[in-house]
């Protein structure tokens, strides 16, 4: 390899340690919204609910410089293979991420909502879920940074107990509302908080088989775990 090709590739190999530097700041913003919508859910914190709306604008700005910089380095690097790979599934990982984003703004924005509205049920199950679901984005976000198949497969494996508290949660609230009407307008919003959170859990799970792929070249499989039945109830569309 001659010297001009050496530097090329260390130059190359310089530029992908940026780009992934640049998904961690993001990743960093988006584990902050979802780890503070939840304290802000969990404590009626109002004032960090508003903080994290506010927050929403910056994850989308990083969006759009992580994405100007992998455009970037497609068309001047022309990478092949495994640089190819890793440079479109950050494309697709900062998508992800910016869903995240979004749907831990909307959390915090039916907090507020429910900080006005009296509700006797109990956020523990919530408050479960939000943690694992907490746990998975944090693992999922340093598989990315360190390029790590085996956390992306733990993050992958892990959905299936996020589904399966969602589930939980979900005929716990309808059973709630049927039992009481009064309770329909709070329980309402946490049902689509619910569901929130369950999105940011399948999200995760996307960057982890996005990850898995970039990494290995190879394919989770098809399937994966999955337990949500709730479409046979009722369709709720969480960004709203």
């Amino acid at each position: 390899m001659g010297e001009d090709t050496k530097h090329i590739v260390s130059s190359f190999e310089f530029d992908l340690r940026k780009l992934r530097d640049m998904i961690a700041v993001m990743g960093g913003l988006v584990e902050r919204s979802v780890a503070d919508a939840t304290t802000a859910l969990m404590t009626h914190d109002s004032e960090l609910a508003a903080r994290v709306v506010a927050m929403d604008p910056k994850i989308d700005a990083e969006e759009r410089a992580v994405d100007q910089f992998a455009v970037k380095l497609l068309a001047l690097r022309q990478p092949v293979a495994d640089d190819l790979r890793q440079v479109v599934a950050a494309l697709k990982v900062i998508t992800d991420l910016e869903r995240v984003g979004d749907y831990a703004s909307n959390v915090a924005k039916r907090s507020l909502v429910l900080n006005k509205v009296a509700s006797a049920y109990s956020l523990s199950g919530i408050g479960q879920m939000a943690a694992l679901v907490q746990q998975n984005l944090k693992t999922v976000i340093d598989a990315v940074g360190e390029a790590d198949p085996q956390k992306a497969i733990s993050v992958w494996r892990a959905d299936q107990m996020v589904d399966d508290l969602y589930n939980t949660i979900f005929r716990e609230l309808i059973t709630y509302m049927m039992e009481d009407a009064r309770s329909i307008t709070a329980c309402t919003h946490l049902l689509f908080i619910a569901k929130n959170l369950e999105r940011i859990g399948d999200h995760a799970t996307n960057i982890a088989e996005l990850t898995y792929y970039a990494v290995t070249g190879d394919t989770l499989p098809d399937f994966r775990p999955k337990g949500d039945q709730t479409s046979a109830y009722v369709h709720i569309d969480p960004a709203k």
